[in-house]
């Protein structure tokens, strides 16, 4: 039976044979995370040993994208998963649970209607031009989204525009921070915003401060983010979690082969605050795109452009 990743390790070091396999994986994944060669008998041991869990928990288990422990939960998962990791497009596999077993988090729209309803009513009607605006003043209503908004846009706005450099592990953690643990009535609103108008387009774009959590100085080549998103296991996860949700099919009515764009998105809202951060390209459309370039990719050219192409021209994004 499926379980999370840290209830089914506890099982497996409870047991001799499976605790002494699981050693084995730890090594495999640990020389895999320092980018060390391994010899062929090593490879052969490292792939006997995910076959000796035949039917363990372990080989099943998953992640909740709101548990408590998560980064461990992955380290799990991609220990007894190592040999997918060995290229880009082997993430075949979201260590997240589908988002339909996952308990959602509900708005309790009773409070907000009362809230409506009250004095706030008429300044939210004012925001019906721009609802970016509006989307904002229902963050307001919800203590829990204003405080995470607020910690977030405090974090990513020092050093911007001045001469020190914002400290970007930070903001993307604020950001990973706001996206989780605010129920997604509230951040969805807020990132995917419609809009008309510039003015409501730039304060979308701006929702994730760009400044500090998408652009650099200078665009970095698009496999080097990639590299630097494999050697991290959340990223690597929402990675695998993205390729899995957002792959397209033409043939599909919402463009996607998993035939639920609203899983695509939700991979895609779990991208925002890793090293592969995706944002709005411009004011005055919906294209979104990484911060990166593919000019002196070598021959890894088109690999590079398939990366940018997961965002740039994905007809399920």
């Amino acid at each position: 039976p499926r379980s999370d990743c840290i209830a089914a390790e506890q099982l497996c070091l409870s047991n001799s044979t499976c605790n002494a396999t699981y050693r084995t994986l730890e090594q495999c994944a640990l020389a895999k995370t320092r980018v060390l060669p391994l010899d062929h008998d090593s490879r052969v041991r490292c792939l006997n040993a995910e076959l000796d869990l035949g039917n363990s928990s372990l080989l099943h288990c998953k992640c909740q994208r709101r548990m408590k422990r998560q980064e461990h939960c992955l380290r799990v998962f991609w220990t007894v998963h190592a040999s997918m990791a060995d290229g880009y497009f082997n993430l075949e596999t979201s260590p997240y649970e589908n988002p339909s077993n996952e308990e959602h988090w509900k708005t309790d729209y009773n409070k907000v209607a009362a809230v409506l309803s009250g004095k706030d009513c008429s300044r939210l009607a004012g925001d019906a031009t721009n609802p970016c605006l509006k989307a904002t003043h229902v963050c307001n209503l919800s203590k829990k989204c204003v405080r995470h908004r607020t910690d977030y846009a405090s974090i990513c706005s020092r050093g911007v525009g001045g001469e020190d450099t914002c400290d970007r592990r930070k903001c993307h953690k604020g950001l990973r921070n706001f996206f989780e643990k605010v129920p997604e009535d509230f951040t969805k609103r807020i990132l995917f915003c419609p809009c008309q108008d510039e003015l409501c387009g730039e304060r979308r774009r701006k929702t994730i401060v760009p400044e500090c959590s998408f652009h650099y100085n200078t665009k970095p080549n698009c496999l080097w983010l990639l590299d630097s998103c494999l050697e991290d296991h959340i990223c690597k996860s929402r990675l695998a979690d993205f390729q899995q949700n957002c792959q397209p099919a033409d043939m599909s009515p919402d463009g996607c082969s998993q035939h639920n764009h609203a899983a695509c998105l939700q991979a895609y809202m779990g991208m925002i605050g890793t090293p592969m951060t995706p944002n709005y390209i411009s004011n005055s459309s919906v294209d979104v795109s990484l911060w990166c370039t593919c000019e002196s990719s070598g021959n890894q050219k088109e690999k590079c452009d398939q990366i940018r192409g997961m965002f740039e021209s994905n007809k399920c994004l």
